[in-house]
């Protein structure tokens, strides 16, 4: 994905340059001064030559100079004379030490100074063993001897080292290197340092000067080619159908422009988090094959004023300049909150920024070509005038994922991964009433790291049973030390859930039951409905309050005592009951709506005042109605729990023994006093049993089946915390009472 709007990036030889110029000074200082330092050069005598190269007087003037008879020290692979001066001739040459069979590998340079007589001249010199003057060779016949002859005659000194060679020069020539070199390359390369270092100071002048000027530009990354396609979205079909014709739109524009059709504008996407919007305006991208520029709403807001305005319009400018694309804002709601509820007065910066983007979306220009999709969870803080057509025509909600949808985000999400045989996706959708795209996606991995966490080949229902737990109410903790009575009292309270759960009609269904400490409870119920529900009837309420107070119910009859650990679940039955009064109109009060939040979209939700529509008789009426409905429910639980009073004692108790037990494990518990045939071990709470409490276990629990009724003409709907609520923890605090309570 590129950044276009940021400052550049600097390439690699921006980076390198300084670092290569450094190391290109060093390698030259060390080629000149390595060599001087390491070399191995020895300088000769003239007296010395013979010795060395075995040279040796005739004995009278008849006999002939001879070389190689007596043992020499070196040989000579190359040298150069220097004969430009008569009087003196300078020799440089390599040499080889002589061994006892050859050369030893030991070489060296050397010099020697030779009078130039001696050199180009035979000469007359006395021998000392005989005391007769006597011609010795030129010092020229004795080196060309030592090279054409000795040297380049041995075929094996030849083959490995190389053929000699003689060479005639100027030993006192001075290069250009020796005079004017070391100047140059000192002045040129301080001229280049500097002129490297002002380039650099420049830049960063430069730079600086930039960045303050940058402010107005919009910090929007933009992807050519986007990967993601519908493929990659499941769970929002009717979401994507509707999202087919923007496709379409994009990749042939002439088949819409026939019939007069123009590209909606604006696509806004409105669900919980979690749901796939952003997945999905990618996913278009893709498809569509356009650049896609993605921007969050937060990015235009900046400490400046104007410059909010100032990145709308330049976010258009480089879209019309790609179009067709798609412009993609997330979290809109952060500068399209509603105008004119500022506090303190003075120039509102969001204020403009939406300005700017409503001009720029429905202007006198009209901006074709470019898609603007926008994503938000609060459309309640919107502004009306983004919601009117010509800026967002379209407005989509992506809901929860239903049953259907939540199998193929399982399959989905589990493409990459090793799934083992005994994974059943649509089981585990039943399980994930409730959790959006997001949450499976989280439960799959956290089931893959279980997996590695325990060595195992591949991910079983084992370890995505682990993670919805965890998803939930959070990691086990068995750390978390509960004593005899408390265990015993955890197990009562979640059977007494589960009961309810069992018995009540439109109570939702038991998928799992554990006394495992997770998070701050000491065991919960999953209870998910048995099918996707878009509405709540009065009945489906009441028997949730009814199976929220079971638990507390449970512990009033086998301890005669309650505990702290059902605060949560009454602070949930009161919610419910309070709004079935207030809001939906579901006691004998009447449909009458006495309570509606009204709270300010600026001040935020901590200030958020609650407008209730009542005097203080009719809070005391309400109040009253709230307190009958919870009462009824609890006189309720406390019926099924006292004439299923074996059967909570069989789940109790077998939940002390295994700490956790399944839907069919509790099914076949009820039916026949035992776990299923795969556990081998059968239930010790049985042998306990009275015999008319076994009878009551061995009957089957028939689940009264709820008449039919006819759906009003006009259903009020629910509030989406209680419609698309994720499956109910029934949750068991810690009997250590809290701070609040």
């Amino acid at each position: 994905m590129k950044d276009e709007n940021q400052n550049q990036k600097r390439s690699f030889w921006g980076y390198a340059a300084p670092y290569l110029f450094i190391a290109g000074i060093v390698i030259l200082i060390l080629a000149f001064v390595l060599p001087r330092l390491s070399s191995n050069n020895q300088a000769w005598k003239v007296g010395e030559i013979d010795d060395k190269f075995g040279y040796v007087l005739p004995t009278d003037e008849t006999d002939e100079s001879a070389i190689n008879t007596k043992e020499k020290q070196y040989y000579i692979s190359s040298y150069t004379a220097s004969n430009r001066y008569n009087s003196v001739v300078y020799v440089t040459g390599h040499a080889f030490e002589k061994g006892e069979s050859g050369v030893t590998g030991n070489h060296f340079d050397f010099t020697v100074t030779i009078s130039g007589e001696q050199w180009n001249n035979t000469f007359t010199v006395t021998n000392a063993t005989s005391g007769k003057n006597v011609t010795h060779w030129s010092y020229a016949q004795i080196f060309s001897y030592k090279v054409n002859v000795e040297w380049n005659g041995d075929d094996a000194l030849v083959e490995k080292y190389g053929k000699g060679s003689i060479t005639e020069g100027d030993a006192y020539y001075v290069s250009w290197w020796d005079t004017w070199g070391p100047t140059i390359f000192i002045y040129g390369g301080a001229f280049i340092l500097a002129i490297f270092l002002f380039a650099r100071l420049n830049s960063s002048l430069n730079s600086s000067n930039r960045q303050a000027m940058d402010f107005n530009k919009s910090p929007a990354r933009r992807e050519n080619h986007s990967k993601t396609r519908f493929a990659d979205v499941a769970g929002c079909d009717e979401e994507k159908a509707e999202m087919v014709e923007m496709v379409d739109y994009l990749k042939d524009p002439k088949k819409y422009s026939k019939y007069g059709a123009k590209l909606p504008k604006g696509v806004l996407l409105i669900g919980s988090p979690g749901t796939g919007k952003t997945l999905l305006a990618k996913a278009v991208a893709g498809e569509a094959g356009v650049p896609f520029y993605s921007i969050s709403g937060s990015d235009f807001v900046e400490l400046y004023v104007g410059v909010g305005a100032g990145r709308v319009r330049d976010l258009f400018k480089k879209a019309k300049q790609t179009a067709p694309c798609i412009v993609f804002i997330d979290e809109i709601d952060a500068v399209g909150r509603q105008r004119g509820a500022g506090l303190g007065g003075g120039n509102d910066e969001r204020e403009q920024t939406l300005n700017q983007l409503l001009v720029e979306m429905d202007g006198f220009e009209y901006n074709s070509g470019i898609l603007v999709m926008a994503a938000t969870n609060r459309d309640d803080v919107l502004d009306p005038a983004l919601l009117r057509p010509g800026r967002f025509d379209r407005i989509l909600t992506v809901s929860l994922p239903n049953k259907e949808g939540r199998e193929a985000i399982f399959k989905v999400h589990a493409r990459n991964k090793k799934i083992g045989e005994d994974v059943n996706f649509a089981a585990l959708s039943e399980r994930t009433v409730g959790f959006s795209g997001a949450d499976i996606e989280n439960i799959l991995n956290e089931a893959a790291i279980l997996a590695v966490r325990f060595g195992k080949e591949c991910i079983t229902m084992e370890e995505i049973d682990e993670a919805i737990d965890r998803r939930i109410a959070g990691p086990a903790k068995s750390s978390k030390g509960l004593n005899e009575k408390e265990r015993k009292q955890v197990a009562f309270h979640e059977a007494g859930h589960a009961i309810i759960g069992m018995v009540l009609p439109h109570a939702q269904k038991v998928q799992k039951i554990t006394i495992i400490p997770r998070g701050n409870t000491g065991g919960h119920v999953l209870m998910t409905p048995e099918t996707d529900r878009f509405l709540l009837t009065k009945k489906e309420l009441i028997a949730e309050i009814t199976g929220l107070l079971g638990g507390r119910t449970s512990e009033e009859i086998f301890f005669d005592d309650v505990s702290t650990g059902a605060s949560n679940d009454i602070q949930e039955a009161t919610r419910i009951a309070r709004a079935m009064v207030t809001m939906y109109g579901m006691s004998d009060l009447g449909p009458i709506q006495y309570e509606r939040n009204n709270s300010s979209v600026f001040l935020g939700r901590d200030y958020a005042d609650t407008t209730k529509n009542f005097s203080a008789e009719v809070a005391h009426e309400i109040d009253k109605a709230v307190r009958e409905i919870v009462e009824k429910a609890h006189d309720e639980a406390k019926q099924i729990i006292t004439e299923h009073k074996a059967e909570v004692i069989l789940v109790a108790e077998t939940l002390l023994d295994k700490e956790t037990i399944t839907a069919e494990e509790i099914d076949s518990l009820i039916k026949t006093g035992k776990l299923p045939a795969k556990v081998k071990a059968e239930v010790g709470a049985s042998e306990n049993l009275s015999e008319e409490e076994k009878a009551v276990i061995e009957k089957p629990v028939a689940k009264e089946e709820p008449k039919e009724e006819k759906p009003a003409e006009n259903p009020e709907i629910p509030d989406k915390t209680l419609a698309e609520s994720k499956p109910k923890a029934k949750k068991k605090a810690s009997p250590k009472p809290k701070k609040d309570e």
